[in-house]
């Protein structure tokens, strides 16, 4: 009989959904480059030029990444974080031009998967190492 302990899972469960929102959040933060500038926007930037309807719908990946980061077992700390960024990209990110500019440099889609990274990168540990301590006694444990 095979037993399996939470240390034959891969490294970091949550990696390809990690990987998705980082994919979402260059999308929307950082997706194109000023020539000769090197400054980085995304699609919350390009959208954000349309009032009202462009800030609303760059809210919806915001909303979103909470919500997989919920998911995912993310502290409601972080989800309070991330939620202030969001909170913060929409109001001011709604004020025309200066919202636009803002937008441009503040990226919080960015600034939200950083902080879900080091929570899913903290999460992960902790159930690894709650693993290695239940089968630190020699039991195993069947699936």
């Amino acid at each position: 009989m095979h037993s399996t302990s939470s240390s034959d899972a891969s490294p970091a469960p949550h990696a390809a959904r990690l990987d998705r929102l980082d994919r979402m959040a260059d999308m929307l933060d950082s997706r194109f480059r000023i020539p000769g500038l090197g400054i980085r926007f995304g699609w919350d930037s390009v959208l954000g030029l349309v009032p009202g309807l462009g800030d609303l719908a760059t809210a919806v990946p915001s909303g979103y990444m909470i919500y997989q980061g919920a998911k995912m077992g993310a502290r409601r700390r972080v989800l309070a974080q991330m939620g202030a960024n969001a909170a913060v990209d929409f109001v001011i990110g709604g004020v025309p031009v200066l919202g636009d500019v803002f937008d441009v440099f503040f990226k919080a889609h960015r600034r939200n998967i950083a902080l879900l990274k080091r929570e899913m990168a903290r999460v992960d540990a902790a159930d690894q190492g709650q693993g290695a301590a239940a089968g630190s006694d020699g039991s195993a444990v069947d699936d």
